[in-house]
């Protein structure tokens, strides 16, 4: 099929959440930092063809979606798929917005949008706010760095669809400038706590919260930075990220 799309299954730190909330979630994905103009902190590429993974001249941490991409050849093929099949549609986001719904899984009661990438456009994220305006029954939700999209359309987001600014952008005067809720990558509980935030463990916060919040550092990072030795100071205490073979209730608290 020419303008096939694929829907993921909850990933293993989205487990944590449809479980509390006895509701099943689905996620979309694109290819990270080739679909990310806003990107600057944690931009990272994976070569489509070889997977060799490329950091931006201003990474701090690498995107773990990109460095997931890297790893393992079917997904980035999927996400490749998925970029190939939007690009595909020449028409309005409307005509972009019916590709999205009609290919969309028959049952979920949450979409994360983009565990990878971004809104790469304003056609591109005018027509997934179309898709949430035509089924006010569903959630949509996701981070996003590209805050001139959003921000252009301010006054007429649905409220079926929570959108999170990801702090480390491109844009992030907007952040201050239109009181926007937003994520940060933090090192450690102590510099979250100091923040004032909470750590989102399972994307709640993301989904359904009003309040700014931190997301703790995760994911391969380049060797030698302070996010590499941030995240091995975390495994020392007992970290190991958001994996299925870690039960994420006893991840929620380092001691």
């Amino acid at each position: 099929m020419k303008n096939e799309l694929t829907f993921s299954n909850a990933n293993a730190k989205l487990v944590a959440m449809a479980k509390r909330l006895g509701l099943t979630i689905k996620s979309f994905t694109l290819p990270s930092g080739w679909t990310c103009p806003a990107a600057k902190d944690c931009l990272s590429k994976a070569n489509r063809e070889t997977g060799k993974i490329t950091d931006g001249p201003d990474t701090v941490f690498r995107c773990f979606a990109a460095s997931s991409e890297s790893q393992y050849k079917n997904t980035r093929a999927m996400v490749w798929r998925n970029f190939d099949a939007i690009r595909s549609v020449k028409g309005d986001f409307s005509e972009l917005a019916d590709l999205l719904q009609t290919q969309l899984p028959k049952k979920f009661d949450i979409m994360r949008v983009h565990v990878g990438g971004d809104f790469f456009n304003q056609v591109y994220f005018d027509a997934w706010m179309e898709v949430a305006r035509r089924m006010p029954d569903k959630h949509f939700y996701a981070y996003t760095k590209s805050l001139n999209y959003w921000v252009a359309r301010i006054d007429s987001i649905p409220s079926n669809f929570a959108l999170t600014a990801s702090y480390g952008g491109k844009h992030d005067e907007m952040i201050v400038e239109h009181g926007l809720k937003y994520a940060e990558v933090v090192y450690s509980e102590e510099q979250a706590d100091a923040m004032g935030f909470e750590i989102d463990h399972d994307d709640y916060h993301a989904a359904f919260g009003t309040k700014s919040f931190a997301l703790l550092i995760h994911g391969t990072q380049p060797k030698g930075s302070m996010a590499s030795q941030a995240l091995q100071e975390l495994k020392r205490r007992g970290w190991n990220g958001y994996s299925k073979k870690k039960s994420l209730a006893k991840s929620a608290k380092i001691n």
